[in-house]
């Protein structure tokens, strides 16, 4: 049993390590390109910036206002929320007030239209915003002045119909588990996009922040094309991608806000996030347990102290480890400058156990919460109200 298991072990290390060379290459692939950057001093088209509101939260109001401080000659921003009267409506007001300058216009859904709440908020803006290029950013998302400048970038292609930018986690209030949680968004979620770039090129976008034509939205049937889906950003840029057009990978990294700051928060979250990925790409999700190590280090460790061999054991486990650190090297450093060395170092390992745990977790079962609501996921990554 003890050389069944060992092998097994290994097995699992020998494929995570091929994962963890194709992050390496998929870095140097994604960093490769800055050395030929688009053209984005004199390319401004005018931009409209959609930001969906769901209650007030942690920073809401610093978050909001680095997007009135772009150094960027022409854009509008479009707030929309449930309720008219939403705790993060008033605060987006109150921040507006402060840059009469800059173009701010306000809405409500109402009664929703479509089971994610965040798409009725995208087609109502997208009806009134007045620029052909729409800029979509989640509320947890911090930026630097020249943001929309590098947002706008790729545009300058014709080809292109959307762009999408990396992130790195930042744990708000601190605490172990957020800082868990940002670890992962640094170092997991970049790397496989990484990946999925250098293999076959960019088929989604990432919902911190989305660009878009509008005349992609319109080819794809409006906004109301995403409204049963969980993961929408996925949605979005695989609908521009099999229009023939171009999904850009930005080499501009934005500041993603960790909010969970409990271990039930950041557990159902990440849980809710690998279940959406098992129903939108099945097959690639299902191939996701062979990309980590840590689970198959203590597995081989277990074996070999077993079979009376410590050394082979930690020999092993050691070898998972450092797979891990030079994912966290290539993704968290190198590409996204994650600044903290005991996150990549100490708890990316631990991240890298937990996320085995969450995928295993993805196929307990089809339902997932969602603003304390739960749904069933369909084949196809669409949702439905759980009987």
């Amino acid at each position: 049993m003890f050389l069944s298991l060992l092998a097994i072990g290994i097995f699992g290390l020998l494929t995570s390590t091929v994962f963890a060379g194709m992050v390496v290459a998929g870095a140097r692939h994604h960093l490769r390109g800055r050395r030929n950057p688009s053209p984005k001093n004199s390319f401004t088209p005018a931009l409209s910036l959609l930001k969906p509101l769901h209650g007030s939260e942690p920073d809401l109001e610093a978050n909001l206002t680095t997007f009135f401080e772009q150094d960027y000659p022409q854009y509008e921003i479009l707030f929309c929320a449930r309720d008219d009267g939403d705790a993060g409506l008033d605060i987006a007001r109150r921040v507006a007030a402060r840059y009469p300058q800059i173009p701010a216009r306000f809405f409500s859904t109402g009664e929703l239209r479509y089971i994610n709440a965040k798409v009725h908020s995208l087609e109502v803006m997208t009806a009134a915003a007045r620029h052909p290029i729409l800029v979509i950013s989640d509320s947890d998302v911090r930026v630097v002045p020249d943001y929309l400048r590098n947002i706008s970038a790729p545009f300058h292609d014709p080809k292109v119909g959307a762009m999408t930018c990396l992130y790195r986690g930042v744990a708000v209030e601190g605490g172990l588990w957020a800082r868990l949680e940002a670890v992962g968004m640094s170092v997991e979620m970049t790397a496989g996009v990484l990946v999925a770039n250098m293999l076959e090129g960019m088929q989604f976008v990432l919902g911190p922040t989305m660009a878009v034509r509008r005349e992609c939205v319109e080819a794809m049937g409006g906004m109301a094309k995403l409204g049963d889906y969980c993961a929408d950003d996925y949605v979005l840029g695989n609908e521009v991608f099999k229009q023939g057009r171009s999904v850009a990978l930005s080499h501009h990294v934005i500041d993603h806000m960790i909010l969970n700051d409990s271990l039930a928060d950041s557990l159902s979250h990440q849980v809710r996030w690998m279940k959406s990925t098992r129903f939108s790409r099945p097959k690639g999700h299902f191939g996701t347990a062979l990309t980590f190590s840590m689970p198959f280090g203590l597995l081989a460790l277990g074996a070999a102290l077993g079979m009376g061999h410590p050394a082979l054991g930690a020999s092993l486990f050691a070898w998972g480890i450092l797979t891990r650190w030079a994912i966290a090297w290539a993704a968290g450093r190198k590409v996204v400058h994650d600044p903290s060395l005991f996150e990549l170092l100490v708890l990316y390992p631990v991240r890298d156990l937990m996320g085995f745990g969450f995928w295993a977790a993805s196929y307990l079962s089809s339902t997932i919460v969602w603003r304390d609501k739960i749904y069933d996921l369909m084949p196809g990554g669409r949702m439905r109200a759980a009987k």
